[in-house]
């Protein structure tokens, strides 16, 4: 029997942005599915939002472990019946964090691994959920992708990022991007005159940041692209472009500091506000 309250299934959420994520969702009302590699990572964060009064759920989920993406949707069927949300928040870095930069000396095996957290698992776990997620009457896919995987500012001199050249890392989030934008397409599902057509369809949208998917999980809360008012498209415009600016001066400020720590919460790509507007998909860039 499908819950009747929302649920949401987060990937690497026993901390950081994943877990402020749950938290947030939870704020909202959703149930929270908290998954983390190990049983007892992901048992120490649902308890710790319990004690928020969130009700929330752990899920053993390495998402390079095809057992452990069968199992964790397994759970949610058997519990749930459905999920309304899937946050694919879980990655990795290239090796020795995203300041260091290098290209051709990438190995294979750091290519192999970052590619295997970032991209291919992000396509078997929605591959795993979307029978789940389409049971739901407002699906949505959530990927956390990155402002490093944007080739304008990659490309663009004096860019802030510019330095940044990680490539592993970097060239994961332009994949990713990439699926997102496929995604979308695919499960928009259009009719001839350009309008969704499936009411079954989740959205897919790439984001950065905890507020940013907490936000974009809970709009249009039938599914449909009419859901979004014209005050809900300006003001994610404006949420996108404070962050923007205050995620760029986190990489200034690493920078300047050259300490070589890894920027907490990077944004995801950036390009022009006609872009950002492109709502349909639910791709916000």
């Amino acid at each position: 029997m499908p819950s009747e309250k929302k649920v949401a299934l987060i990937s690497g959420a026993n901390r950081g942005i994943g877990f402020e994520t749950a938290r947030q969702l939870g704020q909202k009302g959703i149930t929270v599915v908290v998954g983390a590699r190990t049983q007892q990572a992901a048992k120490e964060a649902a308890d710790k939002l319990v004690a928020e009064n969130i009700e929330a759920y752990p899920v053993t989920l390495d998402v390079t472990k095809d057992e452990d993406r069968k199992a964790a949707a397994k759970f949610v069927a058997e519990k749930f019946g459905t999920l309304d949300i899937l946050v694919n928040n879980a990655g990795i870095g290239g090796e020795g964090g995203l300041l260091n930069a290098h290209t051709v000396s990438t190995t294979d095996e750091e290519l192999q691994n970052v590619f295997n957290t970032n991209l291919f698992s992000v396509v078997s776990i929605t591959r795993e959920f979307l029978p789940l997620l389409k049971k739901s009457p407002a699906g949505r896919i959530v990927n956390l992708s990155s402002i490093l995987g944007s080739l304008t500012l990659q490309a663009m001199p004096g860019s802030p990022i510019a330095p940044m050249k990680s490539f592993a890392y970097n060239a994961s989030k332009t994949a990713l991007n990439q699926f997102t934008v496929h995604l979308a397409e695919e499960q928009a599902d259009h009719d001839q005159h350009g309008q969704q057509s499936r009411k079954d369809a989740p959205d897919a949208a790439l984001v950065k940041g905890c507020q940013r998917e907490a936000i974009v999980a809970k709009l249009g809360d039938q599914g449909s692209t009419d859901k979004i008012t014209r005050d809900n498209e300006e003001d994610i415009d404006a949420d996108i472009a404070t962050l923007e600016v205050a995620e760029l001066e986190v990489v200034k400020d690493h920078q300047q500091n050259g300490d070589g720590a890894q920027p907490i919460n990077i944004g995801a790509v950036t390009t022009e506000t006609s872009r950002r507007r492109r709502l349909h998909n639910r791709v916000l860039c």
